[in-house]
C-alpha cells in the first residue's frame, strides 16, 4: 500500500474533527464505565462492544483475557471464557494483534500518531510513541514499544526529533512506521573530523545516530582545515539530498591532540568545555570576607580539631570532619560541608550555569567543574588554615557508634590539616603521624557504622577504579587500579550518615496539617526480578548460588556472600559488573521510596555542593524550612530532579568514553601482542573480551570466528558452532592477539590467539 502525504488540515477542520473525537471518546468512555459496573451477564454484542471500547481507550495497552474481563467488570466464569473467545475472533479479523500467545493489543495499522524518532547509523531507526495518559489494567503506565522505521521512510528526521508517523503494512509480523512530518526539531550538533576541498567540506562523524557525512559550504567552515576536529550544527536536510547541510560551530583543534580529543568527548555528550566569561566575572566579584553578621548566626568550630581527607590531586575540598571528646565516653563528630549557597544565590548567572551543568565532570585527565574554579577551588574549598563558612551535621556518638543526638547547623571552621587518602591510611595502619588518635577514633567508629549498615541489608559493591598514569602531553604510560581502603571508607560512612540524617530531618517531619514538605531525595528502587533471575542463572555456571526470593535482607545477604566468594577469582570483575547491571539506577526525586542499595529509608545528597547541584537544592530547602518557610512546589522541584539525573548520566557516559579512549590509546602500540582475558560480552556480532592485566576491552568480530558458523544463544550468553558445537560463553577465559586500535571509534579489535 502506497502512503501519500496529506495536506495539513485547516484549523477549523481540526477543531471539527477534535469535537467529533471528543464526543466519540466520551461515548466510549461511558460505555466502558457502564460495562464495568454491576454483575449482570452481557450479551455477546454488548460484551464485544465493551472489549473494543476498552482497547480503543487504551490503544497501547496489552491485555490477556483475565485483565480485559476485570477491566469491563466481567466476573462470571462463563463470560470470562466467552471473553477469551471474542479476543481470538477479533485477532483473526485483524482488529487486534496477538503480541504473545494469549496477549492482545489494538491493531493500529493506518493510524497517525506522534512521538520521538530515534535515528541510528546502522539503519535500525525506530519510532517511540508518546506515552498515553491512561493506565493499564494493572495500574501502571504502559511502556511504548519501539516501531521500526525503514531508512527510506525517515523524511530526513534526526535523532530526538518529535514527529508524526503513519503506521502501515506489517513486515515479519510487526508494524512499521513512515515519518509524515517533523513537528519539532531537537538540537543537532555533531562532532567529527573535517575533510576540506576547494569549494566545500564534509564532516566525517562516528556518531552512532548518523551514517551520513555532513556537507559544509566553504563559507561556513570558520577556518577549519582538513584533519581538524570540529563541532557542526545541521541547518537543513533538503528532501532529495543524500547528505544534511551544516555549519561549523567550533573548531576544536587537530585530531589526535589530547586536548582536542577530550573536548570532542565533552561536545559529543553536549557538555561544556569552558566557563562563560560573564559567569567567571560574577564569581570573581563575590565578597571574600567573613563578616561579623555571618559569624553571629553560626556555631563556631574554629578551635575544634578539623581536617579534610581527599585524593592527592583534589583541589575542591567540599567536606571536612571535626572530632572532640565529650564526657561519659561520648564523642562529638562534625561533618562540615562547604556552604556554597551562602555565596551562590538563586537565579544568579552563577546559579543558572550551575543548574544547567548540574554536576562536575571527571574525565581521565581533567575535571570540568560545575562552579567556576575561583569558587570550587578557592572561596568555597575547605583549605587548611583558612576560615570557611560551612553547613554541618553534628553527631553525638558513644563508643559503639550509636547516634545519641544530632543537629543540622550552619558553622564556621578552620581546617588544621589537609590529608590525602594515602596519608590518612598510613596513620590508620601505623598509628603514628599528625592527628593519628583522631583519625583512628573516626576509623573505629566508621567501621561500626559500616558493620551495622550491612547487617541492615546494604549491598557491598566494593569495586576498584581503572586509573592511568599520564605524561605531560596526556599520553597514558601505564594502567593501575584504585582500591577503596579504610581511609576511603571512613569518609564514606560519615558522608552517608550525614546525607541520611538530612533526609530524615525533612522526610520524617510533617508540615502544616500533616503534609510532608517537598525535598530532594536520592532514591534507589528494588532490582528488577527478571534481571535478578537471569543473573542468578549466570552465576550458577561458576558454582555460585544467589537467592532471588525472600525478604530484602535475605536477598542482599545472598548478594554480598556472592561478591565475597568471587573476590580474587578470575570472574570477580565480571560478576561485580553484572551485579551492578542487574540493579536499578539511583536517581533524584521528590517521591521518597528509600535507597535499596544502602538500606536507608531516607537518603539525600547534601555533602558535595561544590560538584552536585542537588546538594545545593538540599541546602536551600533546609534553610527555608528551618526559617519556617512553606513547602516549595513539588512539580517544579521534580523537574529539577529529573534534569540533574539526566545530566549525571551524561557526565558518567563522558567519563566512560574518556577511559575508553585512553585504553585504546594505551593499547595502540601493542598491536600483535598476546594477552589473556575473559569473555565480558556476547552479542550477535561477536565476543567482547576484557584483558586481565589492564581491564582494556575489545571485540573479536563474528567474521573472524571462521572455523564454524556460530549462532548467538542469547538465553545462555553464548556463541555456539553449528557443526562442531564449540561454545564461547560469557565469563570463559580466552587468549587474544591485539589486531587493531581505532581511536576515532574508541574501539579495540582482537582476534583469537
Amino acid at each position: 500500500m502506497k502512503i501519500t502525504r496529506k495536506k495539513k488540515p485547516t484549523s477549523a477542520g481540526k477543531q471539527s474533527r477534535r469535537n467529533d473525537r471528543d464526543t466519540r471518546g466520551n461515548k466510549k468512555k461511558k460505555a466502558a464505565q457502564s460495562a464495568h459496573h454491576g454483575k449482570r451477564i452481557l450479551k455477546k454484542d454488548a460484551l464485544t462492544r465493551a472489549i473494543l471500547d476498552t482497547f480503543q481507550l487504551n490503544p497501547r495497552t496489552i491485555y490477556n483475557y483475565k485483565q480485559i474481563a476485570k477491566a469491563i467488570g466481567v466476573e462470571a466464569q462463563v463470560q470470562k471464557l466467552q471473553t477469551a473467545e471474542i479476543l481470538r475472533s477479533l485477532a483473526d479479523d485483524d482488529v487486534l494483534t496477538e503480541t504473545d500467545p494469549g496477549r492482545y493489543r489494538l491493531n493500529r495499522i493506518g493510524e497517525s500518531i506522534t512521538g520521538i524518532f530515534r535515528r541510528r547509523s546502522n539503519g535500525r531507526h525506530a519510532f517511540i510513541p508518546d506515552t498515553p495518559a491512561t493506565d493499564n489494567a494493572d495500574g501502571d503506565a504502559p511502556t511504548p514499544e519501539p516501531i521500526n522505521v525503514d531508512d527510506r521512510n525517515t523524511a530526513h528526521a534526526l535523532d530526538g526529533d518529535r514527529v508524526r508517523v503513519q503506521l502501515f503494512k506489517r513486515r515479519r509480523g510487526e508494524p512499521e512506521a513512515e515519518v509524515m512530518e517533523v513537528l519539532e526539531r531537537a538540537p543537532h550538533t555533531y562532532v567529527g573530523r573535517l575533510e576540506v576541498s576547494k569549494n566545500y567540506a564534509f564532516l566525517v562523524t562516528e556518531d552512532r545516530t548518523l551514517s551520513n557525512d555532513i556537507f559544509i559550504p566553504k563559507a561556513a567552515l570558520q577556518g577549519g582545515r582538513t584533519g581538524d576536529k570540529a563541532i557542526v550544527r545541521i541547518v537543513e536536510w533538503p528532501e532529495h539530498a543524500s547528505n544534511p547541510t551544516g555549519e561549523v560551530v567550533e573548531v576544536l583543534g587537530r585530531a589526535g591532540d589530547n586536548d582536542t580529543e577530550m573536548h570532542a568527548i565533552l561536545a559529543e555528550y553536549g557538555l561544556p568545555t569552558r566557563y562563560p566569561e560573564n559567569v567567571e566575572k560574577a564569581a570573581r566579584r563575590i565578597p571574600r570576607e567573613i563578616t561579623a553578621e555571618d559569624l553571629a548566626e553560626r556555631e563556631d568550630f574554629r578551635e575544634v580539631t578539623t581536617f579534610t581527607i581527599d585524593p592527592k590531586d583534589a583541589k575542591d575540598f567540599d567536606d571536612a570532619l571535626s572530632i572532640r571528646r565529650l564526657t561519659d565516653g561520648r564523642w562529638e563528630v562534625g561533618v562540615h560541608i562547604a556552604d556554597v549557597t551562602h555565596y551562590v544565590k538563586p537565579g544568579s548567572v552563577i546559579d543558572k550555569e550551575a543548574y544547567e551543568r548540574a554536576t562536575s565532570v571527571y574525565l581521565v585527565d581533567r575535571t570540568i567543574p560545575m562552579l567556576p574554579e575561583c569558587l570550587s577551588n578557592d572561596l568555597c574549598s575547605l583549605r587548611p588554615d583558612e576560615e570557611k563558612l560551612t553547613f554541618s551535621v553534628v553527631f553525638e556518638m558513644n563508643e559503639e557508634a550509636d547516634i545519641l543526638a544530632s543537629r543540622i547547623v550552619r558553622t564556621v571552621i578552620r581546617s588544621d590539616r589537609r590529608f590525602t587518602y594515602d596519608e590518612a591510611q598510613e596513620a590508620i595502619e601505623t598509628g603514628s603521624g599528625d592527628f593519628c588518635e583522631e583519625i583512628n577514633t573516626l576509623d573505629r567508629l566508621a567501621k561500626k557504622l559500616r558493620e551495622r549498615r550491612f547487617a541492615q541489608g546494604a549491598i557491598d559493591f566494593d569495586r576498584y577504579e581503572v586509573k592511568f598514569e599520564i605524561d605531560d602531553k596526556g599520553r597514558p604510560l601505564s594502567v593501575y587500579f584504585k582500591e577503596s581502603k579504610d581511609a576511603n571508607k571512613l569518609i564514606e560512612e560519615f558522608m552517608l550518615i550525614a546525607n541520611r540524617t538530612v533526609a530524615e530531618s525533612v522526610g520524617k517531619r510533617s508540615g502544616s496539617r500533616g503534609a510532608k514538605k517537598t525535598f530532594v531525595y536520592r532514591i534507589h528502587e528494588q532490582p528488577d526480578a527478571e534481571k535478578m533471575e537471569t543473573f542468578a542463572t549466570f552465576v550458577r555456571r561458576f558454582g555460585y548460588k544467589l537467592k532471588t526470593d525472600g525478604s530484602k535482607n535475605e536477598i542482599t545477604r545472598s548478594i554480598n556472600r556472592l561478591l565475597d566468594d568471587a573476590k580474587g577469582r578470575p570472574e570477580e570483575n565480571l560478576i561485580e559488573t553484572l551485579a551492578v547491571r542487574s540493579m536499578q539506577k539511583a536517581r533524584y526525586s521528590t517521591e521518597n521510596i528509600g535507597h535499596y542499595g544502602l538500606a536507608f529509608a531516607y537518603y539525600s545528597h547534601f555533602t558535595s555542593p561544590i560538584r552536585r547541584y542537588p546538594d545545593m537544592m538540599a541546602h536551600r530547602l533546609l534553610v527555608r524550612y528551618a526559617n519556617g518557610g512553606r513547602s516549595v512546589p513539588k512539580d517544579a522541584c521534580e523537574e529539577e530532579c529529573d534534569h540533574c539525573s539526566q545530566m549525571e548520566q551524561l557526565a558518567a557516559n563522558a567519563e566512560r568514553a574518556s577511559i575508553k579512549y585512553k585504553q585504546v590509546e594505551f593499547m595502540s602500540d601493542k598491536i600483535g601482542q598476546v594477552f589473556d582475558g575473559v569473555i565480558s560480552g556476547v552479542t550477535e556480532w561477536g565476543l567482547y573480551v576484557e584483558l586481565n592485566d589492564n581491564k582494556c576491552e575489545g571485540l573479536v568480530p563474528m567474521r573472524d570466528l571462521d572455523d564454524d558458523f556460530y549462532e548467538f544463544d542469547e538465553a545462555n550468553y553464548a556463541l555456539v558452532g553449528r557443526r562442531r558445537h564449540r561454545t564461547y560463553r560469557l565469563g570463559d577465559p580466552i587468549t587474544i592477539t591485539v589486531e587493531h586500535a581505532n581511536l576515532e571509534r574508541k574501539q579495540l579489535d582482537f582476534r583469537l590467539a
